[in-house]
């Protein structure tokens, strides 16, 4: 699925909803006709702020007309970026073209890590990124899709957030632990993220202590726990640094973003599989005043679109990765590694040291370990057991 065109609103447009506005108003005699949403004010000019407008001598059942720009936290250039347009391109599709979304590319407003601020302040009415952005926040939020692997892959994350009660933890955390005027939108599971981007292989964890490595999240206490030397860089300085020899290696998030952001031009060195981020999921955080104003059939498309948005983006993505999975294989002469159990073994010895350090700390911390186990506990038994492994069907008719 491209990128869903007409999403983009100019100036012209919100001057003509205001002025739609103001003729319906002065028709209703004063009645209330405008809910402006606290939001944008792009560069602080409020007279920006998108609006939801309605006629009040309207027939029933004629919604409002809104506009609302968010922020990706990654450049266009990703193909990540194109992915996530889908998820505007149902909420426009299902409210008939009257609800549309400008997505922004990482730094077009404020720095992309400083969006969720945005998105409370009202600067930005929403934010696309993943909870594991503002982890420097609450450790615990690293917990949403970039925590401890308990055999469990983001499709299953998912599911705990709908049926496990992770969702009333996600947005305690939000509202009533950082104190964010948000409302959260989980959805879009990822695939497990490779090891990373080597200048050499790495053989055993042994020889993965000293190396000079670049990751997020708490898989930065992860990699620390098994001697490396760990730095967190943005993604636009990570292939410099690698070319340049400042690190050893990095990892980003898949085939098809790591090539654009050109990690094949200074590495032939992939190390697949790994537990550091094994289901992280994408996240739309939108302004709670935006949300509260609107109509309540414009809250349900959300989330249906959020739903729409995570199938769609499991079968993109699936065909999108395996190409450029195998355009990097064979033409461009990358070296795929399977990463030594030895080093897998590592890193689940090294989350068991995160979670007994940080629960002693960070009492929430805990509250979502303790849920997560409680699910997994069962679904991932139910998934093991009655799922044969897929390699040995692979290997049987393709070798």
């Amino acid at each position: 699925m491209g990128q869903e065109k007409g999403l983009n609103t100019t100036k012209q447009d919100g001057d003509t909803s205001r002025r739609r506005f103001l003729s319906a108003a002065a028709a209703a005699g004063g009645a209330t006709a405008l809910a402006t949403l606290s939001g944008c004010g792009v560069g602080g000019n409020n007279s920006e702020q998108p609006a939801v407008s309605s006629n009040a001598g309207s027939a029933m059942g004629e919604m409002p007309e809104v506009r609302l720009k968010v922020q990706a936290g990654f450049p266009a250039k990703d193909p990540l970026f194109e992915v996530a347009q889908q998820i505007y391109g149902y909420v426009k599709e299902l409210s008939g073209g009257r609800m549309s979304v400008e997505l922004l590319p990482a730094g077009a407003v404020v720095g992309a890590l400083d969006q969720a601020d945005a998105v409370h302040q009202g600067v930005l009415d929403g934010s696309h990124a993943v909870p594991a952005y503002w982890y420097g926040k609450n450790d615990a939020l690293s917990l949403f899709g970039t925590g401890p692997y308990l055999g469990a892959d983001a499709n299953t994350i998912l599911a705990w957030l709908e049926y496990g009660g992770g969702q009333a933890l996600y947005t305690k955390m939000y509202n009533d632990v950082l104190k964010l005027d948000v409302v959260p939108l989980a959805y879009g599971g990822m695939m497990m993220q490779p090891l990373g981007w080597f200048r050499k292989e790495v053989k055993s964890a042994d020889e993965f202590k000293g190396v000079k490595y670049r990751t997020v999240g708490l898989a930065i206490d992860v990699f620390k726990n098994m001697g490396a030397s760990v730095v967190a860089l943005p993604g636009g300085e990570i292939v410099p640094a690698l070319e340049r020899g400042v690190i050893d290696a990095a990892e980003f998030n898949n085939p098809a973003s790591d090539m654009a952001l050109g990690f094949p031009d200074v590495s032939k060195v992939c190390m697949v599989q790994s537990y550091h981020q094994p289901s992280e999921f994408f996240e739309v955080l939108l302004n709670k005043r935006v949300w509260d104003g609107l109509p309540e059939q414009y809250r349900a498309i959300w989330k249906i679109a959020a739903k729409a948005a995570s199938a769609q983006m499991s079968w993109h993505t699936i065909d999108l990765f395996s190409r450029k999975y195998v355009e990097l294989r064979d033409d461009r002469g990358v070296k795929f590694i399977k990463t030594p159990d030895d080093i897998l073994k590592a890193q689940l010895k090294a989350w068991d040291k995160i979670i007994e350090d940080r629960g002693k700390t960070n009492p929430l911390f805990m509250e979502i370990i303790d849920s997560q186990k409680s699910f997994m506990e069962r679904a991932v038994a139910y998934q093991t057991t009655f799922i044969a492994n897929p390699k040995q069907a692979f290997d049987h008719y393709f070798g």
